[in-house]
């Protein structure tokens, strides 16, 4: 029996698409403990849900590797699921505008790769299961689905 909570039943009928982001791919590939990172391995292992991986997602996670054989595996794992680009001016344009309301509001995010990552799922009414706290103000006044963990 897992301590980790599941993904709401809700989520779970129809077509659900999940983005994982970076924060939670590397704590799971460090054996971190924290609620996202059960979440993922439960997901990975039931294939309830599919999982999108973005190739910013893909670059962040995959950088960090020191040892060759860790690189290979996680790269193996990552590449099995759906690789998706996010290039392209009208995600660009989209995320830009996303940070220029977060800012008008007060709001700073830091990581420009996360408005990136923010845009391509509410572009793509994908949900994001992350551990980083820039994302909130995506989910509270841009309309980003988060995904509970």
């Amino acid at each position: 029996m897992s301590l980790h909570p599941r993904p709401t039943q809700a989520l779970l009928q129809g077509s659900a698409v999940l983005v994982v982001d970076s924060s939670v791919w590397i704590d799971f590939f460090n054996d971190a403990e924290h609620p996202a990172v059960g979440t993922l391995g439960e997901l990975l292992n039931h294939g309830e849900v599919r999982l999108v991986v973005p190739d910013l997602v893909l670059f962040e996670v995959l950088r960090g590797f020191r040892h060759e054989a860790d690189h290979r595996q996680a790269r193996r794992l990552m590449e099995g699921l759906a690789v998706e680009d996010t290039g392209g001016a009208g995600l660009a344009l989209a995320a830009a505008q996303h940070y220029r309301q977060l800012r008008a509001q007060g709001i700073t995010v830091r990581s420009g790769v996360d408005v990136l990552v923010a845009a391509f799922c509410i572009e793509n009414d994908y949900a994001l299961l992350h551990r980083d706290r820039d994302f909130h103000a995506f989910e509270q006044r841009l309309g980003l689905r988060g995904w509970a963990h």
